[in-house]
């Protein structure tokens, strides 16, 4: 474009130097044309070129103006920006005609693109947990989790709840099994209670006698241990319940008991399998994630597809919901672009700033300089036109 651009100065200049040649009346109507065609040409080549470096290397001032004021482009477009695009007002209304939560809810309720949202996150968890180092972990787990549950007293809560489960009855399933496991262990151990009983009989007692009174106990045992069974108001079962009942409201106020529950805590916890357990806690949570997220049929990635699924499901059909997710959308940028304007806008001044000038000139003229040599044709064709314009009226006037 620029060798276009130059032919048309060419041209005219050889049009008004030929014109030397010819005589005539028409001669000085093509002349002042080329004349004028020159002087336009030139005239905007000093003005294109002025924008990118200094005509000919000359220090005329106010040339070169991209490259020597660079940076207050560069401001001045950061300015620009922040004024016209990124004020909460536009951001949020831009957001609000945009539609983003039912249009994300569409995209995301087919199950292709919830399954490729499922993929991504896989991996995001994944890199996520091979990043963490096991040691830094374990010590959150055991300083985070397990200190925090050990360091609270387990009797009150413990007492309590066992309080809960005896108002509601729960554990009227747990004595009927302790009930019906009594009784079945009774009736089928008739040999370890009549040996029971033979053992504790005196030596001078007979044989005979030690094997009724075995027989006596034994039947008065299951007798006792099918009536405990069957009725469900029996005293042994009342007894049962008073003491759970008591048992609760001492692990709540008496210190002794509450003092036993602590020494109970602190066995559990110290013990090797525990300990085991809780070190290797995150160990053994790491495998299951990662062996979860790598298995596209696993549990996990099928509840968190089909979670999606149902989440676009009630985006796009939800109204509230949408209002809701939009709002929140609308809230959101407008707090960003409130609070961080000058932040992002930065952005632009900054990377500005690092380019090079020269650089930074060359690569705006190759963006827009085909357009700009135009501007030197038309200067040409223009001021012939002008020059013409002005020759004939000059002799139509003088």
């Amino acid at each position: 474009m620029k060798l276009v651009a130059t032919s048309f100065l060419i041209g005219a200049t050889i049009i008004f130097f030929g014109t030397h040649a010819f005589e005539g009346a028409w001669v000085g109507y093509v002349r002042a044309a080329a004349e004028a065609g020159m002087v336009g040409a030139l005239a905007d080549w000093f003005a294109v070129t002025a924008l990118f470096r200094r005509p000919l290397g000359l220090p005329i001032p106010h040339t070169a103006i991209i490259p020597e004021r660079k940076n207050m482009f560069g401001q001045t477009l950061g300015d620009f920006v922040g004024v016209n695009f990124l004020s909460p007002e536009i951001v949020q209304d831009k957001l609000r005609r945009a539609g983003i939560a039912e249009r994300a809810g569409a995209w995301i309720k087919q199950p292709a693109n919830a399954e490729r949202i499922t993929n991504e996150l896989s991996n995001v968890l994944k890199g996520a947990i091979t990043v963490l180092k096991d040691e830094e972990v374990q010590a959150v787990v055991e300083q985070a989790i397990v200190k925090r549950v050990t360091e609270k007293p387990w009797g009150p809560p413990l007492g309590k709840l066992l309080q809960q489960v005896l108002t509601d009855g729960a554990h009227h399933k747990l004595v009927d099994l302790m009930c019906d496991r009594a009784y079945e262990w009774v009736r089928d151990n008739y040999d370890k209670v009549s040996l029971i009983v033979s053992d504790r009989a005196p030596t001078w007692s007979p044989k005979f006698v030690d094997a009724l009174l075995g027989d006596k106990v034994y039947t008065e045992l299951v007798n006792f241990a099918w009536a405990v069974k069957t009725d469900v108001n029996h005293p042994m079962r009342l007894a049962v319940d008073q003491f759970l009942i008591e048992f609760s409201g001492d692990m709540q106020t008496d210190e002794a008991t509450m003092h036993r529950a602590e020494q109970v805590k602190q066995q559990v916890i110290g013990h090797p399998d525990v300990q085991k357990l809780i070190s290797s806690a995150w160990s053994t949570a790491k495998k299951m994630l990662i062996d979860a997220a790598e298995d596209p049929s696993s549990e996990l990635r099928k509840r968190v597809t089909q979670g999606l699924i149902t989440l676009g499901t009630n985006l796009t059909d939800d109204l509230e919901l949408r209002a809701k997710v939009d709002g929140w959308l609308e809230q959101a940028a407008g707090y960003v672009v409130g609070n961080y304007r000058a932040e992002i806008t930065t952005l632009i001044t900054d990377t500005v700033e690092r380019w090079d000038a020269e650089e930074t000139s060359r690569k705006i003229e190759l963006q827009v300089g085909r357009d700009l040599q135009f501007i030197r044709i038309n200067g040409t064709v223009v001021g012939a036109l002008a020059g013409l314009v002005i020759y004939t009226v000059a002799n139509v006037l003088f």
